[in-house]
């Protein structure tokens, strides 16, 4: 690599690592410069990595949450880096509420690029047998977990569908190809966004529209934590042999939200550190 480049490089690797020691996908700084990315379920967890870092690659962000005082905190610590974001308050369940996101994302940027579709009933589930779910919870998990992911896409593609373009990446989880016993309805929630995505796929390529989905593993973000237990097994179960933080799902995120993916769509991508191979 010539002298240059090699100093240009170590200049932005080190500015990154400045502002985050732990933030190994900094370096791809601005791939996203002047795209406009929603991304649901943004005031927590992997969320909220998602909506920083797109932010990071130089994306417009509206974090959008039923909980708005986590969106608006993600929000506002983007707009305070010299970011540009937007909190929406949003049930991704309610059709009008889906709407009003897009409605709201287009009026401030004009556009809408990405739609990253993360909200998901996760924290506080208890592990239950399938025959002692309460139906009003089975009922609430789906209309979350896979309604909501269909409301969502169904709100942005008008505006993808004009402008020719758009890249829509759903959330699932490894627990669709390695099911864990107890969580019956999580399970079946994550195994429909699978084929969500496929059918999605099918319909909107022909509009410049891909649709993919992430399928991360056990991570270690606070909804994860709340579920106790040991996971020393879980870790020795994997090819790479430690826990899984959010910033190792990130990078694939960023990767299907770039136009490095533009030929990729109806896949699912498991990052797991090598326990599930898909």
């Amino acid at each position: 690599m010539p002298k240059r480049n090699m100093d240009v490089r170590n200049s932005v690797i080190s500015l990154n690592l400045h502002l985050d020691a732990h933030c190994k996908w900094c370096v791809f700084l601005d791939r996203l410069q002047g795209k406009c990315a929603i991304v649901t379920g943004a005031g927590q967890g992997l969320g909220q990595a998602y909506a920083q870092a797109l932010a990071t690659e130089g994306a417009m962000v509206s974090a959008v949450d039923i909980n708005y005082e986590g969106a608006s905190q993600v929000a506002d610590a983007i707009n305070r880096g010299g970011g540009k974001a937007l909190a929406i308050h949003t049930d991704v369940s309610d059709q009008t509420s889906a709407e009003h996101m897009a409605k709201e994302t287009f009026a401030r940027f004009g556009k809408i690029d990405i739609l990253v579709s993360n909200a998901a009933i996760y924290y506080g589930i208890k592990r239950t047998p399938f025959d002692e779910i309460q139906v009003e919870e089975w009922d609430r998990m789906m209309a979350v977990n896979v309604k909501g992911s269909w409301l969502c896409a169904r709100a942005v593609f008008p505006y993808m569908k004009q402008q020719k373009s758009g890249k829509i990446v759903n959330v699932s989880s490894g627990v669709a190809f390695s099911p864990n016993a107890f969580l019956a309805h999580y399970v079946t929630s994550k195994a429909a966004v699978v084929g969500l995505t496929r059918a999605l796929a099918r319909e909107l390529g022909q509009y410049g529209i891909t649709v993919n989905a992430v399928a991360p593993g056990f991570t270690m973000t606070d909804a994860s934590k709340q579920l106790g237990g040991d996971i020393t097994a879980y870790v020795q179960s994997l090819s790479i042999k430690r826990e899984q933080m959010p910033d190792d799902v990130v990078g694939t995120v960023l990767y299907l939200c770039s136009r490095e993916s533009d030929f990729l769509t109806g896949q699912t991508i498991v990052v797991d550190g090598g326990r599930i191979f898909h």
